[in-house]
């Protein structure tokens, strides 16, 4: 597993400036799982950097520097339990969803977006006449992307209506 760009960012900081510990709110915001965020605990210590997490009062690394193995032990009870938490919330989350597509079809409910939803072309090509003005002078879709900031999809659907 490759670490991400912002933890490389924040171990180039602290060798730069020279920092000596890390403050965290929340010992699960510093990784997807445990593992990850392990990882980047390691790699502070193993520069020298303690990482304080706050709501705990946790300190990974002792005031003479070597890691303090109480807090290492804590820290992995935590992030397992946050991970834990984070898997109930997706199975939770699936269930009232699964439980909701059953009771629409039972009922015969109609799910997603309801069919008055669409705008007519015309609003369209109100709407969006300068995107349609670049589409014919034959523009492509990526540079009207970065010149109007509009989606490529809505290009696309702008493009089927006006040919």
């Amino acid at each position: 597993m490759e670490e991400r760009p912002e933890i490389l960012d924040l171990i180039d900081y602290v060798k730069a400036n020279d920092i000596d510990k890390v403050v965290c709110l929340e010992i699960s915001r510093l990784g997807r799982n445990t593992l990850e965020a392990l990882k980047v605990i390691q790699c502070l210590n193993e520069h020298g950097v303690s990482l304080y997490v706050k709501n705990y009062n946790l300190e990974t690394l002792n005031p003479d520097g070597k890691v303090n193995p109480v807090a290492s032990l804590i820290c992995t009870i935590l992030l397992e339990i946050a991970s834990m938490e984070r898997l109930t919330i997706a199975e939770r989350m699936a269930s009232g969803r699964d439980q909701y597509i059953a009771k629409c079809r039972r009922e015969g409910v109609k799910m997603g977006r309801p069919a008055s939803y669409r705008k007519p072309n015309d609003a369209y090509k109100q709407q969006y006449s300068r995107e349609i003005g670049l589409l014919r002078k034959g523009i492509s879709l990526r540079n009207i992307v970065a010149i109007t900031g509009t989606s490529v999809n809505t290009l696309r659907k702008l493009k089927s209506i006006i040919l």
